[in-house]
């Protein structure tokens, strides 16, 4: 499958800490209370659940999800958005008093996106792909990402005499992003575990088919905006001539 995330993870404190005490599996009521709450008025059913490490990327229109006091996680393709910071507002209210964090990844583009919100507070986001570049990077770096920007982490570069290009970005957002879901949420995809890591195969997640019947999930949302703002002309700029008519300036 590769490096694959859609993942939300509200919590009273330190995500790793609290993901290694909880028991098995959450509690079923409280999680399609949770649902009720991040998906107004969608209809919501629930089907075969998943566990962390694979719930982290469910199919399209499936969420896994559970809650235990304390701490509540969410994997759904839909938070998948470029730019974290315009998370759709109720996801965000939902963290007041909590720590939310966001991580997405898909190894196909190389795309990583992750951010983190104390009790509404944006602290810190950042996205990109090898396609895209940087596309949003707000916030002091935190410790798990100075390695890279430092340089100790770079891209591979092509062997000598290979016409490949180098490597767009100066370090890979997948290997950044395993090192981002470890220090965020106490876990790995891919890469070699390490005794404290959180067991994702044993944390279960319940399944829901989750639909907005006006078809407004958060990626789309996003999607649309996007398009709105590329489709708006370039500003056009008019003086007066002598004799009144407009006349359009070049430039600015």
């Amino acid at each position: 499958m590769g490096a694959k995330t859609g993942l939300l993870v509200y919590a009273d404190g330190e995500v790793p800490g609290l993901l290694r005490s909880v028991g098995a599996a959450g509690n079923l009521d409280r999680t399609v209370t949770m649902m009720r709450r991040l998906y107004p008025g969608w209809e919501i059913a629930q089907c075969k659940g998943s566990n962390l490490r694979d719930g982290a990327y469910p199919p399209k229109g499936t969420v896994y999800a559970a809650s235990w006091p304390g701490v509540e996680v969410i994997g759904d393709q839909e938070v998948m958005i470029d730019a974290p910071s315009r998370l759709p507002e109720h996801l965000l209210a939902a963290s007041a008093g909590r720590r939310l964090v966001l991580h997405a990844t898909h190894s196909v583009v190389d795309w990583l996106a992750f951010a983190v919100w104390e009790d509404g507070r944006l602290v810190r986001s950042l996205s990109l792909s090898p396609e895209s570049g940087i596309i949003e990077n707000i916030g002091e770096p935190l410790p798990f990402e100075l390695p890279y920007w430092a340089g100790d982490r770079p891209a591979g570069t092509p062997w000598p005499g290979e016409e490949e290009e180098p490597y767009a970005l100066p370090f890979h957002p997948i290997e950044l992003g395993e090192d981002a879901l470890r220090a965020l949420c106490g876990f790995i995809q891919e890469g070699r575990l390490q005794p404290d890591d959180v067991d994702a195969d044993a944390i279960e997640l319940y399944g829901f088919r989750a639909r907005d019947p006006y078809g407004r999930g958060p990626a789309d949302l996003e999607s649309k905006l996007r398009r709105a703002v590329e489709d708006i002309d370039a500003p056009r700029r008019y003086t007066l001539s002598p004799d009144g008519s407009l006349v359009e300036r070049d430039g600015l």
